[in-house]
């Protein structure tokens, strides 16, 4: 909401009868093409009014009395529509422990980066496949490999979309956004509002006043986008639970296809044809690599669709 509507709620907030007053000088300024004089409407409110709404900023200069500074604005505050949702939402303090991560959440990050090494280094990818492969072993004995690879695709889909739908806070992700909306939004109607004031010709004071204000808006932007690091941590936080429990089966697969006979084996994959485990697609995506993909943003989508699960931010 802008500058403008969040005046109008401060002044009705400090005098319910305001409310009153504004409908007046709306209604005046409807019959007489836009602008305002103290003449037409003080029957209707007292002049402590009158002075309250040119002190805020409510009403400006026009060509022979006062004109409304955003019409839009000033609808929609007054209408009780439109943006007042979005206000509250975006007014609302948003608690830090809300985005904190927890001992637990800050363990199995520290767990990630310690077995991210095992990509590189075939002394950890050794001891991580090993251990794998003890709960693994039994169900790859029986199965193909392309039915292992979809098998693990399926199981790491589903708990992926199960911690994000319950590590994920969509809710305050919603507030932050919603909060950057209205400070942008509020800074592109304090612009519009200059130019409008710079054309009609308005006192060098007026337009101080809103240079003032864009300059505290920008501020405002500026200090949303430094604590919208909260967003970014509560994005991150179920991240580290799936890189936790997926980095392993990644060491497992790297394991059985530098260790054994598969990257030998033949399959037949979509847009490749018939090509070898150990084989690669246009020089550098590794075969089953680019299977286990396919599989799993394929389960993923099933999964999020049977489980209704939507991260979009609320």
């Amino acid at each position: 909401m802008t500058r403008t509507a969040e005046k109008i709620d401060a002044l009705v907030s400090e005098d319910p009868s305001m409310a009153d007053a504004l409908e007046s000088i709306r209604e005046t300024a409807d019959r007489d093409g836009g602008e305002v004089q103290w003449a037409d409407v003080n029957d209707e409110l007292t002049s402590g009014q009158w002075g309250r709404l040119i002190e805020k900023g409510v009403l400006v200069d026009g060509n022979e009395g006062f004109v409304i500074a955003d019409r839009e604005a000033f609808d929609r505050a007054l209408d009780g529509d439109g943006d007042s949702a979005g206000s509250a939402a975006a007014d609302v303090d948003i608690d830090e422990d809300e985005t904190s991560w927890s001992q637990w959440d800050k363990l199995a990050g520290i767990g990630a980066l310690l077995l991210m090494p095992g990509y590189w280094f075939d002394s950890i990818r050794n001891v991580v496949g090993n251990t794998v492969n003890i709960a693994l072993g039994p169900l790859d004995a029986v199965l193909p490999f392309y039915a292992m690879v979809l098998s693990l695709a399926l199981i790491t889909g589903l708990y992926s979309s199960l911690l994000q739908a319950n590590l994920m806070n969509t809710e305050v992700m919603g507030k932050y956004q919603e909060r950057m909306k209205s400070v942008q939004n509020e800074q592109k109607d304090l612009r519009k509002q200059k130019k409008e004031a710079e054309e009609r010709g308005a006192s060098d004071a007026e337009i101080e006043r809103l240079e003032d204000e864009i300059e505290r808006a920008r501020e405002e932007q500026m200090e949303a986008m430094a604590e919208n690091l909260g967003m970014f941590k509560l994005q991150f936080r179920p991240m580290v639970w799936i890189m936790l429990f997926t980095i392993p089966v990644f060491l497992w697969l790297y394991w059985k296809m530098f260790g054994g006979s598969v990257s030998s084996e033949m399959i037949v994959i979509p847009l490749a044809g018939e090509v070898t485990w150990g084989a690669t697609l246009h020089g550098f995506i590794p075969v089953w690599l680019f299977w286990y993909f396919l599989c799993s943003m394929t389960c993923n989508q099933l999964i999020r669709k049977a489980l209704n699960i939507d991260m979009s931010p609320t």
